[in-house]
Parts: structure tokens; sequence; C-alpha cells
């Protein structure tokens, strides 16, 4: 007879059994059957993960100790743990902040490895914080409050993605041009991507955010930071927010802010693949900008989030005999501590997964000195920079430094190793000072013109080391730098206190909005002339985002809180914004299009096959003399870029040649007659002159031109007979 069988039904899971597991991978990674569980402490006696049910769960729903500890990593392994399983960790050890110990198990803290977020954090009164705020003892004192309805949560992931034929696109850096934006502002306000697109990674998968992305001819996007952040108390309690986002607390994780319609978990990693897949389609790089120096804890009266309650003396500088209080080299309350190999791990760890698993193109430091100071200066030779110098992974992707800190010394453009380029910031402000018609600086602005040798070329790097800016996300936008002449935050809630006060910036004649046409005119010239400067330096361009359409923040150089239409850009173009947007658009097809603009090594300023590869010229035609650079009162000068003296070759070894290019520029008020430079090869053509907010028809040009004041003109030299022909 046969025999009968019932069926069981299905398999209770029974999440409190665990195994052993392995001390890595850090952080909890699904492999088809169960997860394995890894986080590092040196200091605790006692890690429990704990699991959660929702992201609206006020208590654990299991804890659960890790039964294994191996080379200071706690782990174990849940073979009844699903992709979707909300966790985090409570952390036994000493609480003794004047020997630099802060655990507490009374808070639910944040895996640092953690890929998605199943819940960022709640503030309630004072649950977050290990102390007892506002206890005349401080942060001495010890808070025994569960936060577990307010911590945040990691949410374990499936990784897999299909990505199809998606490849780098690997576009070298001498004909990369930087476009750096925010994801959220980028499309909050455009009415053609759909409204529950707005403001999320999805929303650069339209059609329409790629278009304007391509037709500007940009080669790649430097995301402002997208790994998960902290909305600081203080900032909510004024009804604002962290919206620039360097206040990181989960360094592998997007920010589900960024996640279209408010999905939470492995939803916002998939969303953010598909992003990095459809900029890829399109040819387009995507650089990230990371913060690795600090984290959203802050200093000793600051949250217990993630890595203060994981193990404060490990993860943290410390004053070395004091070490209750953290050393500060970012003005954020708290600095990694780069001597630490578990948190070079971190970093590295994080970067690696960008690349290898998320498929980004490269990376833009933050605050870029603090990682490499080991004992108090900053250290080339520091351990951050050699890991990077050899990992096989990371040393082939963009690197960008922002060259300093707050820190004593931390001011170092031109000083990171090869390999790295750095944001030049005396790019910035030589431009900004020689347009706003400053004494004695021609010299330099000349030099940054030139692809800025003197910072550069004594350690090896070449011109595309210099990343050429004349506005960022912090700071005034090009608008608004020929708009005012002094900042207005007061919108942060800081009585104009915050943000820079020293701009170069200038009015014009009225501060802010004006009806006077003549005050209107002068600005939009200005700002074709700094947008001109921009993408005809030698070096590596980067544009701020918005600043193609005009984008205005009202004199707010400080807009870190402002998720509103401060911030955000605005689509609504009228003609002036349409004009300066396809002015914008040409000079960067321009640039693309001319090989003495792409220059992958230093001018030499001496004859190469009888030809100078670059020649300075004053408004008599002849080179420019000692006297001329060094006085003060010189405003006007041009340069000649030859483009048969550029001794560059192709991939195969070819000879590079392109256009011989002249480049007038006049930042006095006054009309400067130039004599253009004689030239047995042609004759020279105008491309376009500054005056004209709209595209020209190239045509010749007498041996004098007139050039206005404050505006740059561009030649290029051609032969008579097409000269002739139009």
């Amino acid at each position: 007879m046969s025999r009968r069988y019932s069926y069981p039904g299905p398999r209770r899971p029974r999440p409190n059994r665990i195994w052993p597991g392995a001390p890595y991978p850090l952080g909890a990674t699904w492999d088809g059957v169960g997860v394995n569980f890894a986080m590092f402490s040196a200091h605790a006696t006692k890690v429990e993960l704990c699991l959660f049910d929702s992201p609206t769960a006020t208590r654990e729903s299991h804890r659960v100790t890790l039964p294994e500890q191996t080379d200071m990593v706690w782990h174990g392994y849940m073979p009844d743990v699903r992709p979707g399983q909300l966790y985090g960790y409570r952390v036994h050890g000493p609480y003794d902040p004047q020997a630099g110990h802060r655990f507490n198990p009374n808070k639910v803290v944040m895996d640092p490895y953690a890929k998605a977020v199943g819940r960022t954090v709640r503030w309630g009164q004072y649950e977050m914080f290990g102390y007892k705020v506002g206890d005349p003892a401080a942060d001495l004192s010890y808070d025994d409050r569960d936060n577990a309805a307010f911590a945040p949560m990691g949410t374990v992931i499936d990784s897999t993605f299909t990505w199809g034929d998606d490849r780098p696109p690997r576009t070298p850096w001498h004909k990369t041009v930087i476009y750096e934006m925010h994801v959220r502002g980028f499309t909050m306000k455009h009415p053609r991507v759909p409204e529950l697109l707005r403001g999320t990674c999805e929303a650069l998968t339209t059609d329409e955010a790629l278009d304007h992305l391509v037709s500007l001819g940009i080669t790649a996007v430097e995301l402002m930071p997208v790994h998960h952040f902290l909305n600081d108390q203080q900032l909510v309690e004024r009804g604002l927010s962290n919206y620039w986002g360097y206040n990181t607390f989960c360094y592998f994780a997007p920010e589900i802010r960024y996640a279209a319609a408010g999905h939470v978990g492995d939803a916002t990693v998939r969303e953010f693949k598909r992003m990095v897949r459809a900029l890829h389609s399109a040819g387009l790089e995507i650089i990230l900008d990371v913060v690795y120096n600090h984290t959203a804890e802050g200093n000793q009266l600051g949250p217990t989030i993630s890595l203060r309650g994981i193990d404060n003396a490990a993860y943290y500088r410390l004053v070395p005999d004091n070490p209750r209080f953290y050393l500060d080299f970012t003005g954020t309350g708290n600095t990694l501590n780069m001597r630490s190999p578990r948190v070079l791990q971190l970093i590295m760890d994080s970067l690696r997964y960008w690349v290898l698993e998320m498929h980004v193109d490269g990376f833009r430091f933050d605050l870029a000195s603090t990682l490499a100071r080991e004992l108090y200066e900053v250290d080339r030779l520091g351990a951050f920079l050699d890991i990077i110098h050899q990992d096989p992974v990371i040393s082939q992707v963009k690197l960008i430094a922002e060259p300093w800190d707050l820190g004593e010394g931390g001011y170092q453009v031109g000083n990171f190793p090869v390999l790295w380029t750095e944001w030049n910031g005396k790019y910035r402000d030589s431009v900004r000072r020689f347009w706003r018609g400053d004494d004695g600086v021609v010299s330099e602005f000349a030099t940054r013109l030139a692809g800025s040798n003197d910072l550069y070329e004594h350690s090896g790097r070449r011109p595309y080391a210099s990343i050429n800016f004349v506005t960022a996300h912090d700071g005034f936008t090009m608008h608004d730098l020929v708009t005012y002449n002094e900042k207005h935050n007061e919108a942060n809630g800081e009585e104009n206190r915050d943000g820079e006060s020293h701009n170069l910036s200038w009015n014009y004649g009225a501060e802010g909005p004006t009806d006077d046409k003549a005050i209107l005119t002068l600005r939009a010239q200005q700002k074709r002339n700094l947008m001109a400067t921009l993408l005809l330096s030698a070096g590596v361009p980067m544009l701020s985002g918005g600043d193609e359409v005009c984008r205005t923040q009202r004199g707010n150089n400080n807009a870190y809180c402002q998720d509103n239409d401060v911030s955000w850009t605005n689509w609504d173009l009228g003609p002036d914004e349409e004009a300066f947007l396809q002015f914008t658009q040409r000079l960067v097809h321009l640039r693309q299009s001319e090989p003495v603009l792409q220059r992958r090594r230093f001018f030499q300023g001496r004859a190469i096959r009888g030809v100078k590869d670059i020649m300075w010229v004053d408004p008599s035609g002849k080179e420019m003399t000692d006297e001329s650079w060094n006085s003060p009162v010189v405003r006007s000068l041009g340069v000649v870029y030859s483009g048969e003296g550029t001794g560059e070759v192709d991939e195969r070894g070819q000879s590079i040649t392109g256009d011989t290019l002249l480049v007038l520029m006049n930042a006095h008020h006054e009309i400067a007659s130039f004599k253009l430079p004689p030239s047995s090869a042609g004759v020279w053509q105008r491309v376009f002159d500054t005056t004209s907010p709209k595209p020209e028809t190239a045509q010749p040009s007498d041996v004098t031109y007139e050039l206005a004041g404050r505006s740059l003109a561009l030649f290029r030299l051609v032969a008579p007979d097409a000269n002739a022909n139009g």
C-alpha cells in the first residue's frame, strides 16, 4: 500500500537561531541561505543584534548575542534571516568618557556597514543621547532611557541587479568637464519630470534630465553627498534640514530622501543603480562627493547614533591627554581616526563597494587634508594616501581632493601626490579678482589660466590635476557673485553669522535684484566672462549646477539647510536665462572640439617646431614684458594658444594639432584697443565676444580690435581663403 505524507506547511523561521559565522566581510551579508553579521569593536564586552519587524516598531522583536569574537570582530550567522530584515546593535562596554569610552547598551546603534537604511533617526526628546541632556555633569552623566523607538535601522539587502552591458565611460582627465549637482535640487522644480520622481535618483534617469546634461556637453556629474546623512536636531527644530548632506553616518547606504515614492531598504539601492546605468548609457561618469573626515555624531555633546556607541576610542581622534574631548579639524565637532587600521578599512571597504557594486567612476573627498593627518600635521605620506595609491581598484578611478581643512596647516592646494586632482581654490580667487578689476593680479591670473604649473608640475602631475572652478555649492552661485556685495544668510536662522564673508564679489551698483538695465547688462556680461574664462583655461573645468541657467540663492552663500526654492534649480527660463544656457553649451562644445584646450602637458612658453605653444600679449600685440607683468594697474592681456605647437600625441603616437586660438581679456571699465598679433599662417576670425549675449556668425577681424570694457573675445586663426568664404 502506498504511504501517505502530510504537508507540514511553510517552515516557521526561528530568528533567534544563530551560528558562529565569520568575521569577514563586515556588515550584514546575505549569501542566499542566511545572513552573516559582523561588526568591529575593540573595547566592547558584549554585542547584541536587535531585529525589528517594521520601521514603526518601538522595540526589537528579537535580541540575540553575537556568539563569537575574532580579532576584535563580533560575528554570528543567522540561517533564518532574509533580505528586508531591519536590524541594529546594542553594544556593551565601559561608560567612561574621561577614558574615551561611551558604551551605552540602552542605545540601539546603526551598523556602519549597513547597505541600506530601513529607518533614519527620529528625534524624540533626548533619547538619542548617551548622557542626560541638561544634567550638571553634562556628558559625564549616563542616560538609561531606551532609544529603540527613535534609533536608525539598517536593512539586510539582496544585492543582485541586472546591469546589462553597463560599462564605465572612462573619459580621460584632459577631456573631462564636471558638473557639480545636487540630486534633489536638480529636478525638484522641473516641470517635465513626473512629480512623484522629482528630487530623486529615479528623476535622473528621465529623458528630460539626461537631455539637459548631454546637450550641455559635460562628461561627468559630481553628486553632492549621497551617503545616508543626518538631519541635525537643531535644524529640525528650526523647521530646516541638512540639505547639502555633509553629515554622514552610514558610508555604504544611499540616502533614502533621494528615493522615489519614499521607498526604503534595498529599493533605494536598486534605484541608485538604475541611475548609474542611465547616466553611463548617456556617456556620463558619476563622481561621488564623500565625507570620510567626520561623522554626524558631533562632539562630546552630540548624539549616539553609530560609531560613538560601537567604539568611540577606536573610531575618533581624541585629545591625547584628555580623551573625553575630540580633536576637531573639520569644524563639525569630531574627526575620524585615520591612524586606526579599522577606520582605514572602513573607508577603503566603502570606496571599493561604491566602485565594484554600485559602478561609480570616482570620488571627491570633502576636507581631504584631514584624511592625511596622522599625528597632527598634514602628511603627504600618510597611510590613507599610501593605501589609495596601491589599491588596484581605487587607484584606477577619478580622485579629487578638497585640499584643505580647518586645522593648522590645513590649506594644502598643490601638495597632494600623483593620482590626485584638486579643487583649485587659488584659481577661483584669481579669476574672481581679475574680473572684479582688482590691482596686481594679472600675473597670477595668467598662471591659473595656463594650468597652475607652479602648483602641480613639481610633483610630476599634469594640468588636469587642477580642477578649475569659479563657483561651487559652497558660496555664491555665479549669478549671485555678480549681484551681491555681501552675504544674505538670514534664512539660515544664525543671524547672518554663518558663511564666508570674503567672497570677492561685486554687485555693480545695486545690492540684489534691480531694474537698472545698465547694471543688468553688465552683470550678464560678467557672467559670460567668468564662464568663458573657466572653459578656456588649461585644467579640468567644473560647473556648479544651475549656473548655466542663472540659478540664484538670493544672496545666501551658505544654503546648506535650505531644502526649498532658495537652493532648487528653477527651470522656468526667461530670454536671458535661455541665452546664457546657449552660450554655456556653445562654450563647452567648443572646448571639446579644440585640442589646445585639452592639454595633457603644461605649456613650455618656448618654440616647439618653430612655434611657441603659448604667448601672452599686451594691447600692442607684442609679448608681455616683465614691467607689464609686475604692474599693479594692468588689467588687459591676451593669450595665444598654438594649435601647431602642442607637442602632444594621440593614443597611436600621432601628433595632435588643432586650431590656434587667441583670447583677449579686458577687466578695465574702459575700451582696450588690441592690435592682433601678426601671423604668417592666416588671419584672425572672431568666434565670439562676451558683449553679445547671443551666438554670432564667425567673422574676420581688423588688425586692431576694440575690446569693450569688462569683456572677453575669442579668435581662431584661419587660412585666408577660409576667412574669405566666411
